[in-house]
């Protein structure tokens, strides 16, 4: 009789990411920090939850939030969120389990990012239950559903309250572009992004330098930096965020930057607070010949924000919209 062959394994199954959601930034001075974001984007205020605000997104409910830096801490981004489809906190961390994510605590506000890589938990508002993980490097990341808006309900989803921006904003923010993550070694991090959301390159900005399509076809994900082996040690860093934003047009958004108070960075290694600069991505980096302008400014605490067209998908052509199946 013939021997039925053995099973075979069965591959984990990815985490259904579908968008870049929201993101968090610690801030010295919420009150300036909202100000500012306000006069820049016209945002409105979503959600609040003590001392965090969060504002609104082009037409939500996305959004990135504002929250107080402790005693001692460095204002910067402390996590990326991402929706997932049909999501479910156990069901997803049991997924996160599968490509390597272990199960812990809940940890303190100020402990080392090292400390909790490779480790999912969960934080509990209300009725709302949270999802974050940090991977190999530190990088903490917020899972959540589609309608997750950062309030109350079950899913986060419910924000009644929302609070209409003062005025409409210098730039109509439509919505993510992507982020930009500096790690010790890049490679582990495409390799395991991409397993665990199972997506795919969506363009190359140089030939070590991937980016890693969310799914709409525009946002992404980029890790960038060494190819050091072995365990991290120093943790990985969320270095900027670029939005979409109608109307992207390099010369009126500099004279609008600079109208608002900011200044033109003239020495690439030191960005101080509120300035802009371009940088141009020249062909060896996929841009486009003459170049792929990418519009950047720091906000008060020094935080970077990129600015780019609806279309771009950090491809090539002057907006950097051209990204051909690979």
């Amino acid at each position: 009789m013939a021997v039925a062959p053995p099973a075979l394994a069965q591959s984990p199954v990815p985490v259904a990411v579908q968008k870049i959601h929201s993101f968090d930034i610690r801030v010295s001075d919420v009150s300036r920090s909202l100000k500012f974001y306000q006069d820049l984007f016209g945002a409105p205020v979503q959600a609040r939850r003590g001392e965090q605000v969060m504002l609104r997104v082009g037409d939500g409910p996305h959004f990135f939030s504002l929250s107080p830096a402790a005693a001692g801490e460095q204002p910067g981004f402390s996590h990326i969120g991402l929706s997932v489809a049909d999501f479910n906190v156990d069901s997803v961390r049991s997924q996160l389990e599968n490509f390597g994510i272990r199960q812990a605590r809940s940890p303190q506000r100020l402990e080392d990012r090292l400390a909790l890589a490779s480790t999912s938990w969960v934080k509990e508002y209300g009725a709302t239950r949270e999802l974050y993980f940090a991977d190999r490097e530190g990088i903490i990341y917020h899972l959540s559903s589609e309608a997750y808006c950062g309030g109350s309900g079950v899913l986060g989803e419910t924000c009644s309250d929302v609070e209409a921006a003062p005025g409409p904003g210098m730039f109509r923010l439509v919505d993510y572009s992507h982020f930009t993550n500096f790690m010790g070694n890049r490679d582990r991090a495409n390799d395991f992004y991409t397993r665990a959301f199972g997506k795919s390159y969506q363009a190359y900005q140089g030939p070590t330098s991937p980016v890693i399509g969310v799914g709409d076809g525009i946002q992404f994900l980029m890790y960038v930096g060494g190819d050091v082996p072995g365990t991290p040690e120093a943790p990985g860093r969320i270095d900027h965020v670029c939005f979409s934003v109608t109307n992207f047009d390099v010369e009126t958004i500099l004279a609008q930057l600079t109208d608002y108070g900011l200044r033109a960075r003239e020495d690439p290694s030191d960005t101080q607070a509120m300035m802009h600069w371009i940088s141009m991505r020249m062909p060896n980096r996929g841009g486009a010949e003459g170049g792929t302008p990418e519009l950047y400014f720091s906000d008060p605490d020094g935080i970077r924000v990129q600015l780019q067209d609806t279309g771009y998908c950090g491809g090539t052509g002057y907006l950097g919209d051209d990204c051909p199946p690979l």
